[in-house]
């Protein structure tokens, strides 16, 4: 499944974004706890050093009583631990006044009163850090996605501006025929990139539509100039036919050679028909009946079916009416008849339907699937041994191009299937 480049170059900024901040979110609640935590232990360690300096000469036992009774987070304890060195401690304590346990951090430092070990303890509430930093990841993650959505939304705008010199280009491109003989121009940009690809593909398209035209040129003299000698031949070869001292032998050679004639003068008349298509000569349009044109054509073509013993079934439900070239669909027509009778085996069938917009010709011949991907280009044939010139579909597949009809291939239950949608 493709994707639009600018589609997944904003997926590859959307997932380094998530990364990053599922990296960086934990990272920065971490250490902003940590950086709390150690201000609330220097907090308590000032503490420490302001009780012994201002408070601590003073103090008397009989003091310690009334002291803690004034104080609510500073204790003085009996050591009865023998406490040597300053000790910061975390512990869940009960607070009256939340009526739950809380978290603490309490520092117990070693004192002495009137020459007695006591123990200095005071503890800070870690509640209210703990809600100012999660506070402050909410926010900070908020922020993070806010500026996530806009960077995402504003890249969107600016690439969507910024590439639509090429999306423009892509579809002069995709409407560019060479055969229009029309050279798509593009937009001006600022962007270099895009400049530097507007003239490489005008450039392109101008050198190949000389090379169509020089090809063009090249098989209608070529076709203008055959059609004299091939007419000399094919009268020479006539007139040897009507020679009655020619041998067995030289009867062949001369059946051969009109059969080469035959298909020679078969393949130019092909040729030229390609080419007054391609110049659109047929520009007179008219309201054509495809079923009067095909009612027409069919004896004699059920004639031709008739020497390999081939039947034509018709279903002319509908009358399909058309604004195109009359001579157009007689050409159509008779190459659809031909190609089914010439690719059909001996006592095979053709039926035809005509009904709902669509002309269908179902044949029976080779018990196999043609190769779809060049079966209407140009000299493809799709049996090497037959003798046609691979220009019968090319040129129906034209016509239908011209129209903008569509035609179809299909093959099922041993049968070929060619339709054309009108």
């Amino acid at each position: 499944m493709t994707k639009k480049l600018l589609h997944k170059t904003l997926f590859i900024y959307l997932i380094f974004s998530l990364a990053v901040m599922c990296i960086v979110a934990p990272l920065f609640y971490y250490i902003s706890e940590k950086l709390y935590f150690n201000d609330a232990d220097e907090a308590l360690i000032e503490g420490k050093i302001s009780f012994e300096k201002n408070t601590l000469p003073k103090l008397k036992i009989s003091d310690i009583e009334v002291w803690n009774k004034i104080n609510t987070n500073l204790k003085i304890i009996s050591n009865s631990k023998n406490l040597q060195k300053d000790t910061i401690i975390f512990k869940l304590t009960y607070n009256k006044l939340s009526d739950e346990e809380e978290p603490y951090h309490i520092l117990k430092s070693p004192i002495k009163v009137e020459n007695k070990n006591y123990i200095y303890s005071e503890k800070i509430d870690l509640v209210e850090s703990e809600d100012l930093i999660k506070s402050i990841a909410i926010l900070f993650f908020v922020m993070i996605v806010l500026l996530l959505i806009g960077l995402f939304i504003i890249t969107k705008i600016i690439s969507v501006k910024m590439w639509f010199p090429f999306y423009n280009t892509v579809d002069k491109i995709e409407k560019f025929e060479i055969d229009k003989n029309f050279i798509p121009i593009f937009e001006t940009t600022k962007i270099e990139e895009f400049t530097r690809l507007n003239g490489s593909i005008t450039k392109l398209i101008t050198k190949n539509i000389e090379i169509f035209k020089s090809q063009k040129e090249f098989i209608e003299n070529a076709t203008h100039e055959l059609q004299t000698p091939l007419a000399i031949f094919q009268s020479q070869i006539d007139t040897l036919f009507q020679n009655q001292d020619i041998t067995a032998s030289q009867s062949i050679i001369l059946n051969n050679l009109n059969d080469t004639v035959t298909r020679l003068n078969r393949l130019n008349k092909n040729l030229l028909l390609l080419s007054k298509i391609d110049k659109t000569n047929y520009n007179t349009f008219e309201t054509i009946s495809i079923n009067s044109i095909f009612q027409k054509q069919l004896p004699f073509f059920t004639e031709q079916a008739k020497a390999k013993n081939i039947q034509i079934v018709t279903n002319l439900s509908d009358d399909i009416v058309v604004k195109t070239n009359s001579t157009l669909v007689e050409i159509i027509i008779s190459n659809l008849f031909l190609n089914a009778i010439k690719h059909n085996i001996s006592s095979g069938t053709i039926s035809i339907n005509i009904e709902k917009d669509k002309l269908e010709f179902i044949n029976s011949g080779e018990k196999y699937k043609l190769e779809t991907s060049k079966l209407f280009d140009r000299f493809s044939k799709t049996n090497p041994s037959t003798t046609g010139n691979g220009l019968g579909l090319a040129i129906i597949k034209k016509i239908a191009d011209i129209n903008n009809w569509k035609i179809n291939y299909s093959f099922k239950e041993n049968l070929h299937c060619f339709s054309i949608q009108f």
